[in-house]
């Protein structure tokens, strides 16, 4: 199963429940926060829950210099603020230049690591077009953007609505990142995945802090087609529609939870400073196995994922984190991901080990309905979204 099935399951749940703002018993608590009205206990830790009625939320992060609040993207062009305990308010508000449903919609959030400084931030889009887009815009306020400071870095011209990516993230070179899927359809007929011509179906790189070449954002030395044979934007390829990556904020590794075809769902993982250049397989391969059908492997000798799943367990990942946080001390150390079909919440250790990284990947003993994305906060605490609702990991 695809992300589509994610998104589409999300608008239903987005028609039963409101989008207005949280009440003062039903607000985000901040890291450290209030008590749960609802939690789920496992071993050594609960997931408490931290707000309600978030409508058609995707994703939830926080800003650098901006301990105790949260921003929360949802799918239809909102960016919402959490903080104290209870909402305040919308941030931005896209909804009038964003296509919104099936997989399209607001889909990406990342603050600048100067945005306390600087108030710049990025989102990723689909534009009333059908187009995918990355665009830079500025903080008005302390609580509003500004939005006509909006400046547009990136337009991928995208066949198909499905398989769009969507995740933004500045790594720890201060770049960003940009995940985008291969263009949709099924089984990529474009064979847009392993091709260097295109830029869908890779993870981007781009430095926001330059300009080179006529484009609104400089290349980093290291992207593998910089000087050529390629997209100078392009990091890694071979990805299917990567439903959120991340970097371990304390080791500086790679996570990214690729989404599967028909069989196979897939964790991949580079270590910090070995991304450049890497093929994940798509559509060449599904997981570890050769897809029937796909096209042929083009560059680099595919690497395989760390982890996978089969649909007997699910039918669409969620990446996630590995945690850094010092609220739960049990999941120190571990990386977290879920299924969106099957509610599954696994972990897996993220330490060094010949392979890369230690494979003991276990089930977490809870679950929840709907997992559409994992989000940190200021400090490292984790936060997972589901059905409409947040809820953090806290200790039991």
């Amino acid at each position: 199963m695809n992300a589509g099935r994610i998104i589409a399951a999300i608008a239903l749940v987005a028609a039963a429940i409101a989008v207005a703002g949280c009440g003062s018993d039903d607000g985000a608590a901040s890291e450290g926060g209030t008590a749960p009205r609802e939690e789920a206990q496992a071993g050594g830790f609960r997931l408490a829950k931290a707000s309600g009625n978030l409508g058609d939320a995707l994703f939830v992060t926080a800003a650098p210099g901006q301990p105790g609040r949260l921003y929360v993207v949802q799918q239809s062009g909102r960016i919402r603020i959490l903080e104290g305990g209870r909402a305040r308010g919308t941030f931005l508000d896209l909804s009038g230049i964003v296509t919104a449903g099936g997989e399209q919609g607001l889909l990406g959030l990342a603050f600048h690591p100067g945005y306390a400084r600087n108030g710049r931030f990025f989102v990723y889009y689909t534009a009333r077009n059908g187009d995918n887009r990355v665009v830079e815009y500025r903080r008005g306020s302390a609580t509003r953007a500004a939005p006509r400071s909006a400046r547009s870095l990136l337009t991928m011209d995208d066949p198909f609505s499905n398989h769009n990516g969507g995740h933004l993230v500045f790594g720890p070179d201060g770049y960003l990142y940009i995940g985008t899927g291969d263009g949709g359809s099924g089984g990529d007929p474009l064979d847009n995945g392993q091709s260097p011509d295109t830029l869908l179906g890779k993870l981007l790189r781009i430095d926001v802090d330059s300009r080179s070449g006529g484009r609104a954002y400089g290349i980093p030395d290291g992207n593998p087609y910089k000087s050529g044979g390629g997209r100078a934007e392009i990091y890694s390829y071979g990805l299917r529609n990567p439903w959120r990556f991340s970097f371990d904020r304390q080791r500086g590794d790679l996570w990214i939870g690729d989404v599967g075809q028909g069989s196979i769902e897939e964790i991949d993982y580079r270590a910090r400073g070995t991304g450049a250049g890497v093929n994940f397989g798509w559509n060449a391969f599904e997981g570890r196995s050769s897809f029937s059908g796909g096209g042929p492997v083009r560059g680099r000798t595919p690497v395989p994922p760390v982890a996978q799943y089969s649909h007997s367990d699910g039918c669409s990942v969620t990446g996630g984190y590995v945690y850094r946080g010092t609220k739960v001390p049990a999941l120190r150390g571990r990386y977290i991901y879920a299924d969106f079909c099957s509610g599954k919440l696994w972990t897996m250790r993220a330490g060094p080990s010949p392979g890369g990284v230690r494979d003991d990947t276990g089930r977490l003993g809870v679950g929840l309905s709907n997992v559409t994305s994992f989000g940190e906060g200021f400090a490292g605490e984790l936060y997972v979204i589901a059905n409409g609702s947040l809820y953090r990991f806290a200790r039991r």
